[in-house]
């Protein structure tokens, strides 16, 4: 059995306190590996037929429902994880309802068509890390030891309070340029590209809990919650990819 560590991820949905008052399934009915990676390509792609059907027109209005509505199931699923199996693809179309949305408006925000492509681009790139990693995590070229782990954590962290500086400082209509998707200066740039680094090593976290979860027999329906995780994960690397996608083509 692998050596899991007890700091799991800066990921909200996979922590420290995760497996905790989980009782361990009777054998045949257990969480796996190959059960998780199918529940997240499941889940992939309701996010994905969703998101083509707001990407496809005027549905603006979709993405503040959709990213709101998808925060509240996310609640619900954090705290009944054994809602999963229902909550989670819930959860997937929301999210891909507000992406879609979001992501069509990214692609008309240049002059002369400059930003078309974009959202193809991030999507092919968040694939990219997610396959690369997985790569790099099954063939140990990359560990999830503890000192990565809580380096990833402090700076998942640090993200974390920026992101709630700059939310509370646009309440007092004072906008962060520096998260401003047509910012092309470099230190904008370079706050976007550290953030996507974190993010994509936030994966290899998500990948340790996952299995560790199949090792300690978790019940069946944690694949759902263990996909869940990863779809977190998996939309915020997706988002600031998009922004710094559109940073670099500002320039």
């Amino acid at each position: 059995m692998a050596n899991h560590l007890t700091l799991r991820s800066g990921n909200p949905a996979l922590s420290s306190e995760t497996f905790k008052g989980i009782s361990m399934a009777s054998s045949g009915n257990v969480m796996t590996i190959n059960g998780t990676v199918n529940k997240t390509a499941f889940s992939l792609l309701l996010l994905i037929i969703a998101g083509s059907f707001t990407f496809s027109g005027d549905y603006n209005w979709l993405i503040w429902p959709g990213f709101i509505g998808g925060f509240i199931v996310a609640i619900i699923t954090i705290f009944k994880k054994e809602w999963s199996p229902i909550t989670v693809p819930i959860y997937a179309i929301l999210e891909g309802l507000a992406l879609g949305a979001l992501s069509q408006m990214y692609e008309n925000l240049g002059v002369d068509e400059s930003f078309k492509g974009i959202a193809s681009q991030a999507i092919l790139l968040t694939l990219g890390i997610l396959f690369s990693l997985l790569f790099a995590y099954k063939s140990k070229l990359i560990a999830a030891t503890e000192n990565f782990k809580l380096g990833v954590f402090a700076a998942t962290a640090g993200i974390g309070v920026f992101y709630l500086v700059s939310i509370i400082l646009s309440l007092f209509g004072i906008d962060n340029q520096l998260l401003n998707p047509l910012n092309g200066g470099l230190m904008s740039i370079g706050i976007s590209l550290f953030i996507v680094v974190i993010a994509s090593l936030n994966l290899v976290l998500d990948f340790d809990f996952i299995e560790e979860g199949s090792e300690k027999g978790m019940p069946k329906y944690m694949e759902w919650y263990g996909a869940f995780g990863l779809l977190v994960t998996l939309i915020w690397l997706y988002l600031e990819i998009l922004r710094l996608l559109s940073k670099l083509r500002s320039r």
